[in-house]
């Protein structure tokens, strides 16, 4: 049996389609990734507000939020204030609702007016539902007057500009 040029064009088309499905089934699909937007700049300073004014926590850094609405980056640093004690601690609450400890990835040098180390946080959360709003919760202590321990809270909120 000899093979005609339309035959071996038709062979030679059904091997290449053959050979485009298997490689379409064996290359794995890499998922979509969301894109983080820009970092916006994360500043929130305690103040004491009884006895001398005393600078309890400051917490400074980033946060950026993903185009798919899930998740969020963060890159902070808690700084406690010389004057404060026990140490500062903050949380993250996100919609107003699901709260969040991040943890401590690391310190640093302390600047001017901080304890002796600054304390570091780096990460990224992802939420179960649509993001459309983080809140950071700051807390620092002193002791004034005396023995009287006194704490102070202070909040920003950060809206997700996807939604």
């Amino acid at each position: 049996m000899e093979l005609t040029p339309a035959k071996a064009r038709r062979a030679a088309s059904s091997v290449a389609i053959a050979i485009a499905t298997l490689a379409a089934i064996l290359v794995p699909v890499t998922p979509a990734h969301a894109a983080y937007g820009p970092d916006q700049s994360v500043s929130v300073t305690v103040t004491s507000n009884a006895g001398p004014p005393i600078m309890l926590a400051q917490l400074t850094g980033t946060l950026a939020f993903d185009d798919g609405n899930t998740k969020f980056r963060y890159a902070l640093r808690l700084c406690w204030g010389s004057g404060s004690y026990p140490k500062p601690n903050f949380y993250v609450s996100v919609n107003g609702s699901t709260v969040f400890y991040p943890t401590q990835t690391g310190t640093a040098a302390a600047p001017p007016g901080c304890q002796l180390s600054l304390f570091l946080y780096d990460g990224e959360y992802t939420h179960s539902a649509t993001v459309t709003n983080v809140t950071l919760y700051v807390t620092g202590g002193w002791f004034y007057p005396g023995q009287t321990y006194n704490s102070r809270t202070k909040s920003v909120t950060y809206d997700n500009p996807y939604n």
